[in-house]
């Protein structure tokens, strides 16, 4: 089932600037005249419409204007592509709270609480457009407001990766060393976190400008790129169980805690070792799934191999080139970009972080 969030998200996509049914409303807009769409013409929604005109009619953003001109609710397919009926009465049950005080809006909220459907109102008076979506309700902030946003949380989101970047380069120079704590996995996971969080924030900003959100959606690729990797190879490589099952699970959790409780060090730590999570100073050693990976075209079974044959980073490290070779169906020229791979991250590894 769709989360509530990926629902509005998808909403908001429906009627984002470029799209059709965003140029009848802000038509709509521009007349200073009001209007309640529900985009969804199920048996659910059929139910509450009383009286109207039938029309089954190709939807054009002219129609839509048009069709405003009557006081009734207008109803869209599902895909926003027909206009099914215009002019209907809906009667949601009065039963459904309503914060709303206008007509129109209490009676778009009350079908979007009762009914899994979009529900748009247009306010004649204050000229906003309001999205309603089970128990969420978005009024549409015009795009230079948005720009303005998205451009502010893209800055943000740059200085959080290069934080992530440098506590990263930190657990790698550590783990080479064989000097990792309890603390630097979790600095390294509660930054990456942060950094999905306002993607995730952004991601909402670029849905909602459409068209207008091209730049900003390049920026944040950019910026995302292997972030969401590093996250789960960091998880895989501290989880007491190597089990791939348990590290996505493990993310999950993560990434359901409140903004509150990933600032909490202990809260962190315990997803990875409830046992040790009272002591952050703990050493750890990884398996080394997080290095390897960065190995170029070291296919990603060869890594599972490595690490089911050796169990950490350190014994990985000091394997000798016959002890790889002795792998199932490893070829030699394998070997060799192993150890080179191996020996040019621990060398960077530890410069960046001493320099």
């Amino acid at each position: 089932m769709e989360s509530p969030r990926a629902a509005r998200i998808d909403a908001l996509g429906t009627i984002a600037p470029g799209r059709p049914l965003r140029e009848g409303l802000d038509r709509i807009l521009q007349a200073e005249m009001g209007a309640l769409i529900v985009v969804g013409d199920g048996p659910d929604v059929l139910a509450i419409c009383s009286g109207g005109f039938l029309l089954d009619a190709d939807f054009s953003p002219q129609r839509l204007y048009e069709l405003a001109k009557m006081d009734g609710a207008i109803i869209l397919a599902a895909d926003a592509s027909r206009i099914a009926r215009a002019n209907v009465h809906l009667v949601p049950s009065t039963g459904v709270p309503t914060s709303e005080t206008g007509t129109r809006h209490r009676t778009a909220e009350r079908v979007a609480r009762s009914i899994d459907v979009p529900v748009i109102a247009v306010s004649e008076d204050l000229s906003v457009i309001t999205l309603y979506r089970g128990e969420s309700k978005h009024a549409l902030d015009p795009v230079a407001r948005l720009l303005a946003r998205a451009n502010q949380a893209l800055q943000t989101l740059e200085r959080y990766r290069d934080r992530l970047d440098t506590v990263t380069n930190a657990l790698s120079a550590l783990e080479i060393q064989d000097l990792v704590t309890l603390r630097d996995v979790v600095t390294v996971l509660q930054r990456a976190e942060m950094v999905r969080r306002i993607a995730e924030e952004i991601e909402g900003y670029i849905v909602e400008l459409g068209t207008d959100g091209r730049l900003a959606h390049l920026q944040l690729d950019e910026l995302l790129a292997g972030v969401e990797d590093e996250r789960r190879l960091v998880v895989c490589d501290y989880l007491p169980s190597d089990d791939p099952t348990g590290a996505d699970e493990a993310v999950a959790v993560l990434g359901e805690l409140d903004t509150d409780r990933i600032l909490q060090p202990q809260v962190v730590a315990a997803l990875l070792d409830p046992e040790q999570g009272a002591d952050l100073d703990t050493g750890m050693q990884p398996r080394g799934y997080r290095l390897l990976s960065r190995i170029p075209r070291l296919p990603e079974p060869l890594i599972h191999q490595l690490v089911g044959r050796h169990a950490t980073l350190e014994k990985i490290l000091r394997a000798t080139a016959a002890e790889l070779e002795s792998i199932d169906r490893i070829e030699p020229g394998m070997v060799r970009a192993i150890k080179d791979g191996l020996a040019r991250l621990a060398e960077s590894s530890i410069l960046d972080r001493h320099l």
